[in-house]
């Protein structure tokens, strides 16, 4: 199996140099601003409470665990990161339908309109950040950004353990 300085050795390390330095100051760019929106710091929302929201939105009610397991993160993280926007009404806990015993979190009609309040902000951003590029470039971009996510997530996803030999 190949190491990780073989398959370096393979590919440009320039590429590599330019592209780990150009996604670390998009970090910085992105939290400077937390994509917040042209203009209205009103609009910046917490990265973490911004993906749980859009989850929530997206695919609807769904319990701790399940919201950790789609995200990729630890139950407790989710359940520390939900605390305050419950406790802001952004997100409601509920009892599960079949299982009263059971915690759904739902977003709440003011997180619903808070998310597209920032979703709002976030495309005006977007639309002028790309003012100069043509949907082709959006499109690619998008596109790029996707898989590179993508391969990032499976990148840091646990290693499965081999079934032990009986």
């Amino acid at each position: 199996m190949p190491t990780q300085s073989d398959m370096t050795t393979h590919l440009d390390t320039g590429v590599l140099d330019l592209l780990q330095h150009q996604v670390a100051v998009f970090a910085r760019r992105a939290e400077q601003t937390r994509l917040g929106g042209v203009g209205q710091a009103r609009n910046s929302m917490d990265r973490a409470a911004y993906l749980l929201l859009n989850r929530l939105d997206q695919e609807g009610p769904m319990g701790v665990k399940a919201l950790a397991a789609g995200m990729g993160i630890d139950s407790s993280t989710v359940t520390r990161q939900v605390a305050p926007l419950v406790d802001s009404g952004l997100v409601k806990r509920t009892s599960h339908p079949e299982d009263g015993r059971a915690v759904v979190l739902q977003l709440s009609p003011r997180g619903k309109a808070r998310l597209e309040e920032v979703r709002s902000s976030r495309r005006a951003l977007m639309a002028q950040v790309t003012d100069g590029w043509t949907a082709e470039e959006r499109d690619i971009f998008c596109d790029l950004l996707g898989r590179f996510n993508v391969a990032l997530a499976a990148a840091h996803a646990p290693v499965p353990q081999a079934a032990s030999a009986s």
